[in-house]
């Protein structure tokens, strides 16, 4: 694929996610996988992306009361020093594709099972015990430190499964989750020896996601057919998961 491909993958995912609270860090990873860049280089890069987009995500939603950060502090009082361990843990290639690989193939279930989580009843009743919110937290940032991604991909289904609070509400939450996550799982990354960064590359990858991330967060995609976006969404990312499985495992 051309350089022009790429940019405009990048755009198009970062106004998308960012629409419902996300900042698109799975299908980054699946986008750069495709186009065979270094394993090393897709950590940094997707992370980079992540925290261009939900900054403005986590502004706006901050902005219009959506985000309870009373609420949220427990998820990522537990997720940051777990997500920069991740982000710090050496992980090989053929480790890191088959995590990978595993992780994009739930996160593309997820997103195409998305629409029947927000059907379920909106009863919100908190936590049922005190270490509910620091497991989750804990366990999801963990997991998005080593693979680079934000978690709010994951994050966000358990939420509704577990009735934790309105859907504009874990929107919001999902978006700070994946904002403190990336930048611990940055921070991991850059305690690392062997960190690599090619701002050439990144910059105008940057460029992309800000711009769509801005107007994603700002108008409702109404004029896609929504539910068909996110199933080719959820496709690709599982198409890349288990392609990554089959070569790798």
């Amino acid at each position: 694929m051309a350089d022009w491909e790429l940019y405009f993958l990048f755009f198009l995912i970062a106004l998308l996610y960012s629409s419902v609270g996300f900042g698109g860090g799975s299908s980054y990873l699946a986008i750069l996988a495709l186009f065979g860049v270094d394993y090393l280089l897709t950590h940094s890069t997707a992370l980079f992306c992540n925290i261009a987009v939900v900054s403005g995500s986590v502004y706006i939603f901050h902005k219009k009361g959506h985000l309870d950060l009373k609420k949220t502090l427990p998820l990522v009082a537990a997720s940051v020093p777990l997500a920069f361990v991740g982000g710090y843990l050496p992980i090989r290639e053929n480790a890191f594709f088959i995590l990978l690989g595993f992780t994009l193939l739930i996160a593309g279930i997820l997103t195409w099972l998305k629409p029947q989580i927000e059907k379920l009843p909106q009863n919100p009743s908190g936590p049922k015990s005190k270490f509910q919110n620091p497991v989750i937290g804990g366990g999801i940032g963990l997991l998005s430190g080593m693979v680079g991604i934000g978690g709010g991909i994951f994050l966000a289904p358990v939420l509704y499964l577990t009735r934790w609070a309105q859907p504009k509400t874990i929107a919001a939450t999902s978006s700070l989750f994946i904002l403190v996550n990336s930048i611990a799982g940055l921070g991991g990354q850059l305690a690392k020896p062997d960190f690599e960064i090619d701002l050439k590359f990144v910059l105008p990858l940057l460029a992309c996601v800000i711009l769509g991330g801005q107007i994603g967060v700002r108008i409702a995609v109404n004029h896609f057919p929504a539910i068909w976006v996110r199933r080719a969404t959820a496709l690709l990312i599982m198409y890349v998961g288990v392609r990554l499985l089959l070569k790798y495992v």
